[in-house]
C-alpha cells in the first residue's frame, strides 16, 4: 500500500504549457503515472504532446477526465489562486512546486484550506512518489520534479523538508535493495502544507510501511512535535537526520523556514528531542539509510 497516491491517482497539471510544467508532466508520463489533464487559462482545446488534453479551469479538467490530485508549476504570484483552485473543485491533494510565493499569499491558503478536505504538500518541494513495480520504478505515481528511477517500491516511508536530501535517503536505500512505500517531500517554507507529524501518522497507520525516515532542518519546532507524538504514540522504527548543524543563529539555510530565531529551532534541540523520543539519528546524511536499517535489524 502506500499513503496520499497510489498507482492508478489521476492527476492533473497546472501549468502544464510552460517549460518547467511541460518537462515535469511528461517525465511522470515516461514513469508511468496516470497524468490525465493539463489546466493553462485561454488554452482549453489543446494537447500536450499529442497525449493530454488542456483545459481552461481545474473544474473544467476534473469533470472531464476525473482527477483527484493536482501538481502546481504556476508562477509565484499567481500560485496561492493555482492552489485555491483545484481545493474549489474538489481535488483530494494537491502538490505544489512553485517557490517564492509571498508569506501572506500562503496565510491566505492556510485559513482557506482549514476545515475542508484537501490535503497541500508544499509549497517549494519536491513533490511525493508512489513507486511502482516495474523496472526502475515505473508505473508508480510521481508528482513533481523527483527522479523516478532512484525509488524503489518496498516498505520504507520518507518525509522530509530537504528535496536533496529526499533523494539521497531514497537512492540509500534503493543501493541497499530495500524500498519505499511513498516518499513526500514537504518543502521548507515557513507556511507549509502537510507537517512532518501529520505524514507520519498516516505511515504509521499504513500497514505495509514498516519503517520511516524523517528528515528534518534548523527553524520551526515542526520536527520536535513530530518526535513528541512518536514517542507516545508509533508503533514503528524511525530514523531520523536534521540539516543545518553548523548555520549560525538568525542564518538563512537554503529554505525560508530554516531560520534559527528566538533560541529556538537549534539543530542541537531537534536533535535532542527526537533521541528522546527513541528516535535513531544519523550522524551524517551519508547513513541515513543506514540507521533505519539498524534500528529495524
Amino acid at each position: 500500500m502506500s499513503i496520499l497516491v497510489k498507482p492508478d491517482t489521476k492527476v492533473l497539471v497546472q501549468g502544464i504549457t510552460g517549460s518547467f510544467g511541460g518537462r515535469h508532466a511528461q517525465l511522470s508520463l515516461d514513469y508511468g503515472s496516470q497524468i490525465v489533464a493539463g489546466v493553462t487559462p485561454g488554452k482549453g482545446g489543446q494537447i500536450f504532446n499529442d497525449r493530454v488534453p488542456i483545459f481552461d479551469t481545474v473544474a473544467e479538467a476534473a469533470r472531464a477526465t476525473g482527477a483527484t490530485a493536482s501538481a502546481v508549476f504556476v508562477p509565484a504570484p499567481f500560485a496561492a489562486d493555482a492552489i485555491l483552485e483545484a481545493a474549489d473543485a474538489g481535488l483530494e491533494l494537491v502538490v505544489c512546486i512553485t517557490e517564492g510565493i509571498p508569506v501572506r499569499d500562503m496565510i491566505r491558503v492556510k485559513q482557506s484550506l482549514r476545515g475542508r478536505p484537501t490535503r497541500l504538500i508544499g509549497p517549494n518541494c519536491p513533490g511525493i512518489v508512489t513507486p511502482g513495480s516495474g523496472p526502475d520504478s515505473r508505473g508508480g505515481c510521481r508528482i513533481g520534479i523527483a527522479p523516478g528511477y532512484i525509488h524503489k517500491a518496498g516498505p520504507i516511508g520518507v518525509v522530509s523538508r530537504s528535496g536533496t536530501l529526499t533523494y539521497e535517503a531514497v537512492w540509500q536505500l534503493t543501493c541497499r535493495g530495500v524500498g519505499q512505500s511513498t516518499c513526500v517531500g514537504i518543502g521548507g517554507d515557513p507556511i507549509p502544507g502537510l507537517s512532518h507529524l501529520e505524514v507520519i501518522r498516516m505511515f504509521n497507520d499504513d500497514p505495509d510501511t514498516q519503517g520511516i525516515i524523517m528528515i528534518g532542518e534548523i527553524g520551526g519546532t515542526a520536527e520536535e512535535e513530530a518526535a513528541d507524538w512518536i514517542r507516545q504514540h508509533c508503533k514503528k522504527p524511525v530514523a531520523g537526520f536534521i540539516a543545518g548543524a553548523t548555520a549560525p543563529p538568525g542564518r538563512r539555510m537554503g529554505h525560508a523556514g530554516a531560520i534559527i530565531s528566538g533560541g529556538k529551532g537549534t539543530a542541537a534541540a531537534k536533535i535532542e528531542a527526537l533521541q528522546a523520543a527513541g528516535i535513531a539519528v544519523a550522524p551524517t546524511p551519508s547513513v541515513i539509510a543506514e540507521t533505519l536499517l539498524a534500528r529495524m535489524s
